[in-house]
């Protein structure tokens, strides 16, 4: 199963910090957690700064719980030192199944 997470940034250079910095040292972190990261992408189109990031989960995985039991953690503490969250302004997530022809799986 995989998830596709956007998030809202309050400027340019909270997007550049969060993705350059954060978002990065998160990719190590959430795979303690048995989610993997799959890509990240930044886009600045209509006016928003936005984060785009795919991860994944084991089979049989609740993404749910998943992220909670990551936001508690010291390890989500760490990667956010010194990040203002008042920056992320939203997050959205959506769940996504693979296709049968899909190519990532």
């Amino acid at each position: 199963m995989f998830q596709l997470r956007i998030y809202t940034l309050r400027s340019a250079e909270a997007l550049d910090r969060y993705a350059s910095i954060h978002w990065a040292r998160h990719i190590a972190s959430l795979e303690a957690f048995g989610v993997g990261t799959r890509g990240i992408w930044t886009s600045r189109d209509g006016g928003e700064n936005r984060l785009f990031a795919l991860v994944s989960y084991e089979t049989g995985a609740d993404p749910a719980r998943i992220e909670t039991g990551y936001r508690a953690s010291s390890a989500f503490a760490d990667d956010m030192a010194g990040f203002d969250p008042h920056d992320i302004v939203d997050v959205a997530s959506v769940l996504l199944d693979a296709t049968a022809s899909s190519p990532i799986r």
